[in-house]
């Protein structure tokens, strides 16, 4: 499926070449069109009826150099993470795992620098709450 996404995003490049602005950044104009280009295949799936794709339960994350124990810790990491609403959790996924700026989130995502940052504030709420719930504190 990566693979097919890379090469729908070469493709649409190539024809909307003249629409690429000379001095912008061609990884953010790459990838919001490779996100739009998945996104279309998410819905386009859905409405078929088979979306194809794993449950984040189903994925073994293994790391041999790491216990068990943060494997573990990672997987339910991102089961939380994958719970959060779309736009917060591409906003936190571009933000702390990839490390864009806030400026460059909202570039790729073409929204404003305050959505980010709202996006944000809001996962990390929404992420401390259910750890607290999970634990027995309180944040």
């Amino acid at each position: 499926m990566a693979d097919d996404l890379a090469q729908m995003t070469c493709t649409r490049a190539i024809e909307k070449a003249e629409h690429f602005q000379p001095g912008t950044h061609l990884d953010r104009w790459l990838f919001v069109m490779a996100r739009r280009l998945w996104l279309n295949e998410v819905r386009r799936d859905a409405i078929r009826g088979s979306a194809g794709f794993l449950s984040t339960e189903e994925v073994e994350i293994s790391d041999n150099s790491a216990p068990a124990e943060t494997n573990i810790f990672a997987r339910q990491v991102l089961n939380q993470v994958n719970c959060l609403p779309e736009a917060q959790r591409v906003t936190a996924l571009l933000v702390f795992v990839e490390g864009y700026k806030y400026a460059e989130a909202a570039e790729i995502l073409d929204v404003p620098v305050g959505t980010i940052m709202s996006r944000v504030s809001a996962a990390r709420s929404t992420l401390a709450t259910r750890l607290a719930q999970a634990t027995g504190t309180e944040t």
